[in-house]
């Protein structure tokens, strides 16, 4: 960075195992940060996982940098999902223009947590429903529906491990930042 630039901050939630790590690396043009660690034993009860090719878990946050033109650089801020995380993801939130809220639909009612917090933090927010094989296919009706999601709240799908896929759900954020009228102050 020359240090003249302007900067936006973003931020990346979402439920344990919905992609968020993977869909910052996919963005950052820069040697993302990450906080992944093995899941152990300790977490057992704790955070319930119940995928099997999960090992790791963010347990602070994922970092990663994306220059948008010679002039504004965009933060990606990635947050763990976990309820016992949530102080995290407020922390994060603060200065963050919107959220880009993941969602795996082979555990939707893990989202219902990550949503309320977001909404209750303010944040207008898109959600990018991640592609998974094995995910069962849930039309965009029925999501908008078991999520309670507002008309005007943008709903993509994407690839987190496709980098014009994931730059597409960022797009769909943004383009709703820009014609985002926040509701008045109570």
């Amino acid at each position: 960075m020359r240090g003249d630039e302007r900067t936006a901050k973003v931020l990346v939630c979402g439920h344990l195992g919905a992609g968020k790590t993977t869909y910052v690396h996919s963005l950052s043009q820069i040697a993302p940060v990450s906080t992944e660690e093995v899941m152990t034993h300790a977490s057992t009860g704790v955070d319930h996982v119940t995928l099997p090719e999960k090992a790791t878990t963010t347990v602070a946050m994922d970092f990663g940098r994306l220059s948008l033109s010679d002039s504004l650089v965009l933060y990606l801020f990635g947050a763990p999902g976990q309820e016992r995380f949530f102080p995290i993801l407020q922390d994060l939130a603060i200065g963050a223009l919107g959220a880009l809220v993941l969602v795996d639909t082979r555990r939707l009612a893990d989202t219902y947590p990550i949503l309320q917090l977001v909404e209750d933090l303010r944040l207008p927010y898109a959600v990018a429903v991640n592609t998974f094989a094995e995910a069962p296919a849930v039309t965009d009706e029925r999501l908008r529906e078991v999520m309670a999601l507002a008309a005007g709240t943008p709903l993509v799908r994407c690839d987190a491990r496709n980098r014009s896929s994931s730059r597409d759900a960022l797009i769909a954020l943004v383009h709703h930042l820009l014609t985002f009228t926040p509701e008045p102050a109570q």
